[in-house]
């Protein structure tokens, strides 16, 4: 397997207190089907405490909590949004990252833009690219 060099630039110790200190989540992207990187990660992440928001326009409820069509939709505030689509689409959730007040955008693998990543670290938000939030969890916290 080849593994992508991070253009975020964090150390293993910043990504370490992002996902300490930010507990709310919007998963954009995210899918009722088990067998989804998607699906995985949020059940995990809410198996480890994370509140969970589901993004995506095609489903009403995604392991039983109601599923957003944006991330503007969400009424709670959002500090991670977990980006699951592929990147021509990412641009738009860094933009509603923005709007929503987000600290943090994380690009799954394969779901990295270069301008995306670029638009939200100047818009002042962290950016963490090429990692999968949770393996960082698992390598970096465990259970």
């Amino acid at each position: 397997m080849v593994r992508i060099m991070s253009v975020d630039r964090l150390t293993d110790e910043d990504v370490k207190e992002i996902l300490t200190k930010y507990r709310k989540i919007a998963l954009v992207g995210a899918s009722p089907k088990p067998e989804r990187d998607a699906n995985k990660v949020m059940r995990y992440l809410i198996e480890h405490g994370y509140e969970v928001y589901p993004v995506n326009p095609h489903y009403e409820e995604v392991l039983g909590r109601k599923c957003y069509s944006s991330v503007l939709d969400i009424p709670d505030e959002v500090e991670i949004v977990d980006i699951f689509v592929r990147p021509e689409f990412a641009m738009d959730y860094v933009e509603q990252a923005i709007k929503k007040g987000a600290e943090v955008v994380w690009f799954q693998f394969n779901t990295y833009s270069q301008e995306a990543f670029k638009r939200a670290k100047e818009a002042g938000l962290m950016a963490v690219a090429h990692r999968c939030m949770k393996q960082e969890h698992e390598r970096l916290i465990g259970d």
